[in-house]
């Protein structure tokens, strides 16, 4: 690049003197750098990070997850990926109802709402080619919040994946929910009040396959766990800790990635069931689509999908 051309000062003139506007500039950039939501690099996201706190007894806070609520009860789990917006199934999404979410805190009610947020849901974006006849495919939903959470130790993002990361079989990762503390088709299942979490290993996906072929009617050329799930099996009791919707969370290299979003609740129905997850890899880029294209009126859910949803709860039983 061409240097700039020299100025010549008489002798004596002494060094230019900056403008007004000049300083009002430099003054300007300071203060954006100084603020607290300058970030130097956009492009790398911030991830949170599970936290241990000293008067937790039941395992560590998980800053992203989500309590998703209609009409102010409890109907499935979540994850935040942005302040603005929280990913969770799409079959958790009954019809035109009024949403919330609540984050911040590891209990279903809290006694008091410090730290707690409760913000209402402002638009649902359900995946296009969402279906959820008996096994469910594509079932993964993107709600944008009424206002950003505000961040904090207690509310934080879960980073997305990259499209073409590759989670490896056997991979540990960790399951959290509000799920039933008891067998979820069993009589007496409550929800349990505390958030639980549970360890679990990344299940190849023709073994997961055959295992849920053994329980259907289904021919084995029909595929039931297809490319886009993802299984994960702690290889012993069943895992009840888990809602619908609620994050499959893997630490790689230091950062937390939210590899997947549980689909199917028939991992409670016997211990040897896996749990099934949508595989965010698959749909890291739709997801990124929405988030830039949230304001504009075209994204929105009509009323008439929503309807058809409610239509299309899945069938658990096998």
């Amino acid at each position: 690049m061409a240097a700039p051309p020299s100025r010549h000062l008489s002798a004596g003139s002494g060094p230019p003197r900056p403008s007004v506007l000049s300083l009002r500039l430099l003054l300007l950039l300071l203060l954006l750098r100084l603020s607290p939501g300058y970030k130097e690099d956009k492009t790398e996201p911030v991830c949170g990070k599970p936290l241990w706190l000293e008067n937790l007894k039941t395992g560590r806070h998980w800053p992203w997850e989500v309590s998703l609520r209609m009409e102010n009860k409890h109907v499935c789990g979540g994850a935040l990926i942005d302040p603005s917006w929280v990913v969770t199934a799409a079959h958790c999404i009954q019809g035109i109802k009024e949403y919330s979410v609540m984050l911040g805190t590891s209990r279903l009610k809290p006694l008091d709402f410090t730290g707690a947020l409760k913000i209402p849901v402002k638009d649902i974006i359900l995946h296009p080619k969402y279906w959820g006849r008996t096994f469910i495919i594509n079932d993964i939903a993107i709600l944008q919040l009424r206002t950003p959470a505000t961040l904090s130790d207690y509310v934080q993002p879960i980073c997305l994946p990259e499209p073409n990361f590759h989670l490896k079989v056997g991979t540990q990762c960790w399951v959290t929910g509000w799920g039933q503390s008891k067998q979820r088709f069993s009589a007496n299942s409550t929800l349990s009040p505390q958030l639980q979490e549970a360890e679990v290993f990344i299940m190849d996906n023709k073994r997961c396959d055959r295992i849920y072929h053994k329980l259907s009617l289904f021919p084995r050329i029909v595929p039931l766990v297809m490319g886009d799930m993802v299984c994960a099996t702690d290889y012993g009791e069943n895992v009840c800790y888990g809602d619908s919707g609620g994050p499959l969370a893997c630490e790689v290299e230091g950062k937390w990635i939210l590899a997947g979003v549980l689909s199917w609740e028939k991992a409670c129905a016997k211990a040897q069931n896996p749990g099934v997850y949508v595989r965010v890899t698959k749909y890291a880029k739709w997801i990124k689509k929405q988030m830039v294209d949230g304001d504009h009126p075209g994204t929105r859910v009509s009323a008439w999908l929503l309807l058809l949803s409610q239509l299309l709860q899945p069938h658990v039983g096998l």
